[in-house]
């Protein structure tokens, strides 16, 4: 069961700090390392299972090649799938396989996930592994996200700065740090993580064969965010705005045809303003979007599934909640009463019992049946 977070619980994932100790110290500002955050991991996933996944059309992988040339290293990058037959034997050295969104595909990674969700569920992106031959890796890089580096195999060495100078190298198809000015360094073992807020420099290089996750957040910037909002709004905005039609019945004529009435452009600006008169039209749009699983996500669909005996998110489903309303896989309803608080336990707890699920109202108890029939949740 995947219970709500204690955050004021003292954790050895975070070094002996609570949550919220760590998101008020570390969070956004500065990295921290914690030796055995989780002592005695092991990989969830072995060298074949991932290997496996790489394979799969609907998983998003990368393989990195570093090649030295004349005293300058250079870069070869390929997008998966990849055949086994594709990958570069094991003995060769400074190549690195990135198999992106593992959580979806692995209850046991799904799990560890859960881990983190001392962040907010809007900004919890994925697991991602990272396998290396000794010396792979994907040289200095900056991230515009947040990251947690759990290492899982082997050791892998990290080198960490606040790099100011964020310029690129030109001539390699990968995002590389043109002059990285590393400040600290460590080498990771099993069980060991390092936190990294966004834009801190790093680079991390394989000490003999090695796997290390990733757990990522995601950070929508603010034009990209006004796109996806303004797109869906868009979609309502003849509802909300109405059908009614410009008129000018006092429009003088003209000696000047090109300009444009003032009427017209109030008329306009009425037009946006009616489209957003909603007041919860941009909340409702905001968590769709967040709530929207990625493109290469897909469900199977349940059948004859009952909700008696409780029922559990599938792994892949995104739910979340804001005061009016509850958001699944890009869908939004509007919430009220107990069927509201109780929708809310299931986002947060991601499972609801059979208790709970008996005090559900007809229309709630239906929207449930609809999510297992669709694949989204199971019987517990």
């Amino acid at each position: 069961m995947e219970n709500q977070m204690d955050v004021n619980q003292i954790l050895p994932l975070l070094g002996g700090m609570s949550p919220a100790q760590f998101m008020k110290r570390h969070w956004q500002k500065k990295p921290l390392l914690v030796r055995q955050a989780i002592p005695g991991f092991a990989p969830v996933l072995d060298r074949r299972a991932l290997f496996e996944l790489a394979s799969r059309d609907e998983v998003e992988s990368r393989l990195m090649v570093r090649q030295p040339l004349r005293g300058k290293e250079r870069w070869r990058l390929q997008h998966g799938p990849f055949l086994r037959r594709a990958l570069p034997p094991l003995k060769q050295p400074d190549w690195t396989l990135l198999v992106q969104g593992v959580d979806l595909h692995e209850d046991g990674l799904h799990q560890l996930m859960n881990q983190f969700r001392f962040v907010p569920d809007a900004r919890l992106d994925d697991l991602m592994i990272s396998y290396a031959s000794d010396g792979g890796g994907v040289g200095p890089h900056f991230d515009s996200y947040d990251v947690f580096l759990l290492q899982a195999h082997g050791q892998r060495r990290w080198k960490i700065g606040r790099q100011k100078d964020l310029s690129l190298r030109d001539d390699v198809p990968l995002k590389i740090l043109a002059n990285f000015v590393p400040e600290q360094e460590f080498v990771l073992e099993p069980g060991d993580m390092l936190y990294l807020p966004p834009r801190y420099a790093h680079e991390g290089i394989a000490l003999g064969e090695c796997m290390t996750y990733s757990i990522g957040f995601r950070s929508p910037g603010r034009g990209e965010l006004a796109r996806e909002l303004l797109e869906r709004l868009a979609e309502d905005a003849q509802d909300l705005a109405g059908e009614a039609l410009y008129r000018d019945p006092r429009q003088a004529a003209v000696s000047g045809a090109g300009q444009i009435p003032a009427g017209l452009q109030d008329f306009a600006r009425e037009a946006l303003q009616a489209a957003l008169q909603d007041p919860l039209a941009l909340t409702r749009v905001l968590g769709e979007y967040l709530s929207e699983p990625k493109s290469n996500v897909w469900f199977e669909a349940g059948a004859g599934v009952g909700i008696s005996t409780g029922v559990r998110l599938d792994r892949r489903t995104r739910m979340m909640y804001d005061d009016k309303h509850i958001f699944i896989n890009g869908e939004g309803y509007r919430a009220a009463g107990r069927d509201a608080t109780l929708m809310r336990r299931f986002a947060d707890q991601r499972v609801l019992g059979a208790q709970d699920c008996a005090r559900l109202g007809d229309e709630a108890s239906e929207l449930l049946l609809a999510w297992c029939e669709a694949g989204w949740a199971h019987a517990a």
